[in-house]
Order: structure tokens, then sequence, then C-alpha cells
């Protein structure tokens, strides 16, 4: 097999620069209309705001809205980048021969990785008194008008140097283990053989250890500590599954448009419905655990478990109640009626408009997540969440097609290569 070598166009380069200078413009001029909004509606805003800091929390302004949008594009992308690693892993270890054509997509967007561990550490040092009502340490002082015995009885977990701790391995970790299978990988490449392989299921086998424990703890402490009160034990199941049908309509999309750009010979429509059939079982498998975590809470009704239900659907005026019902339609509906049938999966334009519609659906998922507990019935569509949508996804395409350029798109010495080629479903 001949080695294909993707070439970025220069004017495919300046796109996704124009994307992160368009983000970074529209997050500037977001900021100002904010502000300006809010400094003229004077009084009104005054009373919110002395209710708000009486009841534990401080008044939302344009601070919070900016670093609950850049901690909620950078979680989500960090999730489609490791499910990238993951999902090699997962193919290393079963031994699979279908998925050789879309390995080094998968391998690609991984590169985000160590660009979002950084974030996440520089958003969590500068604002996570915007993002987490568990970092005021007036919450932990019993004396203290603020004293709340809940978080205090969660403190041995819930403290900054811990909190960091876990942030740096779990990111340090995924890192890791990306660098040493992509070693293998290229070092196939070079010198065939079967020791790379052997050597790269034995290495996928350990990491896929590590990331049932890292992936489900990460979900935690990024995305449900912001609800710090609440707790659910679905939850790492259902950030991973969201994050997993995000990173196959991602790679999906790729295969598709390196196919439709004369790349991936050895891809054909076989291999596609393949990817058709894990973006539309895990889109159920996604709904199967919302409805789970729902329908338990709901039928047992505990106040302190079904208040995040409560808050989504009635709360804040009905200001998140139109997207749960959209992260319905959109992540379960939309991709099951359009992927329905055989021919569907193999289709290019229905699997594009599907993986389209999915990953906009994941990311709506992880804005109902994050939003209601860190900006309340204040958060909105705007300049701010547009630009950092820009910004991430430029930041995100220009790391993932770089790495994607820097290695054969076919890896050429693969032992399941033929079979790829072969492949028939």
């Amino acid at each position: 097999m001949i080695e294909e070598r993707l070439s970025i166009s220069k004017r495919t380069s300046n796109r996704f620069l124009f994307m992160i200078g368009l983000g970074l413009v529209l997050m500037i001029v977001g900021i100002f209309i904010t502000m300006n909004s809010t400094g003229h509606h004077g009084g009104g805003h005054g009373e919110e705001a002395a209710a708000a800091a009486e009841g534990g929390h401080h008044a939302i302004t344009w601070v919070n809205r900016l670093f609950s949008n850049l901690w909620l594009n950078n979680v989500y992308f960090i999730g489609i980048a490791v499910i990238g690693l993951f999902f090699t892993a997962v193919q290393y270890v079963a031994y699979a021969g279908w998925s050789v054509p879309i390995k080094r997509i998968l391998e690609a967007l991984s590169a985000y990785l160590p660009i979002g561990g950084i974030l996440l550490l520089v958003v969590f040092l500068i604002g996570k008194h915007q993002l987490f009502h568990w970092t005021d340490e007036t919450l932990y002082i019993k004396d203290n008008a603020n004293y709340d015995p809940i978080l205090a009885g969660k403190q041995a977990f819930l403290n900054e140097p811990f909190y960091l701790i876990r942030m740096v391995i779990f990111v340090g970790a995924w890192i890791f283990f990306d660098w040493w299978l992509r070693k293998q990988s290229i070092g196939e490449d070079l010198n065939g053989g079967l020791e790379y392989y052997h050597k790269s299921i034995r290495i996928s086998a350990i990491f896929l250890v590590v990331f049932g424990v890292t992936s489900s703890m990460s979900a935690w402490d990024w995305v449900m500590t912001i609800d710090s009160h609440w707790f659910s034990t679905l939850f790492a199941w259902y950030v991973f599954s969201s994050w997993f049908v995000a990173g196959l309509a991602a790679t999906t999309l790729t295969a598709i448009y390196l196919k439709q750009a004369g790349y991936l010979k050895v891809l054909n429509s076989n291999h596609l419905h393949d990817l058709g059939k894990f973006v539309f079982g895990f889109s159920i498998f996604w709904t199967y655990l919302w409805f789970s975590q729902f329908m338990l809470y709901w039928y047992a009704n505990l106040p302190e478990e079904v208040v995040y239900f409560q808050e989504r659907f009635h709360g804040y005026d009905g200001h998140y109640t139109w997207i749960m019902f959209a992260i319905l339609f959109l992540n379960f509906v939309f991709p099951i009626l359009l992927l329905m049938t055989r021919d569907a999966k193999r289709q290019m334009i229905m699997l594009k408009i599907v993986c389209f519609v999915v990953l906009f659906g994941h990311w709506l998922d992880f804005y109902q997540m994050v939003m209601p507990g860190t900006l309340r019935g204040e958060s909105g569509f705007g300049f701010i969440e547009l630009g950092t949508l820009l910004f991430f996804t430029g930041i995100f395409l220009t790391v993932f097609t770089r790495k994607l350029a820097s290695a054969s798109l076919v890896p050429v010495n693969h032992p399941f290569l033929e079979e790829a080629v072969h492949h028939h479903v």
C-alpha cells in the first residue's frame, strides 16, 4: 500500500486562523455589550445582586459568562480529543481490522490534549470563583454565615490542591499514553513487523483501565462539581457518552471530507456504514443514560436529587426548558430517524448532516450541564457564546489537521490493512 500524505493548503490554514481571530473579536464585542446592558439596568440588578449575595452566590457579570463559556468549550473539545485516544485503544484490544483507514484520524483528534490541559489549568486558576461554588473558603468555616455542612463533609475531596493534582494527573496520563501509542504507530510505518502492533495492544489495555478511572473522575471534577450539592452515580457514564458520540461524529465527518478530497482510497461505503452504526448506536446509548438518570430521580422524588432536573425543566422561569427538549431531539430523534436504514448509513450526505447536528447537539448538552450551575437564569446565546465556540473550534481544527498531515493517512505496515481493504458488511 502506498503512503498517502495530507497536504493542507494555505487557504485552509488561514480559514482556521480567521476563525480564531473572529472568535476573539466576537468575544470582546460580547463582553462590551454585556457590560453596557448590565450597567443600564440600575437598581433592579442591584437588588438581584444583594439577594444573590445573601444566598451564597455572587451577582452574574460578563466575567461569569466568559469563564463559563471558556470552561464549557474546553471541556467539550478535550472530550472529543481523548475519545480519539480511547477509540484507538479499543480497536487494538479488540483486534479490529475494519478501522485501519480511520486510525490516523483518531490519532490526530488527541492533538488538542496538551493545549486543552493548559487552558483547563489557566481557566480554573483565574475563574474558579465564577465557576465553582465550592471554591469559596468561607463555606468551610463553622462560625461563618456561609458555612455549608454538606460541602464541609466533602472537603477531603473537594479542595483546590487535591483538585489541581487530579487535573494534572488525568490530562498528563492521557497525553503520555497518546505519545506512547503514537510512537508505536509511527515506528510501525517506518520499520514494519508485528512488534509495534503487539506492544500497542499491551499499552492500550493499560490505558483503558486508566481511562476508566480518570474519565469518570474528570466528569465529576470538571462538570458535576459545578452543581456541588448534587450527585449522580450515572453522571460519569453520561458525560462519557456525550463525549463519545461527539468524537465519533468528528471522526466520521473527517473521513468523509478526506474521501471527498481524494484521500483515503482504502475507505469505502462499508467503513462508512460501520461509522454510521456507531453514531446511531451510541446516540441510543446516550439517550438510555439520559432517561435512566432522569427516570430514577423522578421516580424516587428525593428533593436533593430532583433539584438538578427541576432547575433545567422548570427553574429560572423555564429558561432551560427548550434546551432540554432540543438536546433530546438533536441527539436522539434526529440521528435515529435519519440513520435508521442501511442505505442512509452508507450515504456521505446523510452522514454529514447527522454528524453536524450531533456535534452541535452534544455541545448544547454540555451547555445545559454547565450553565444552570454557573449563570443560573442569566445565560444566553450571544456574541460571547458564538465567539468562544469559534475560537475553540479554530484552535482544535488547526492542531488536528497539522497532526493529520504529519504522518501517512494510511498506516502502511498495519497487519490488518489488507483485511481493511476487503472489509464488507
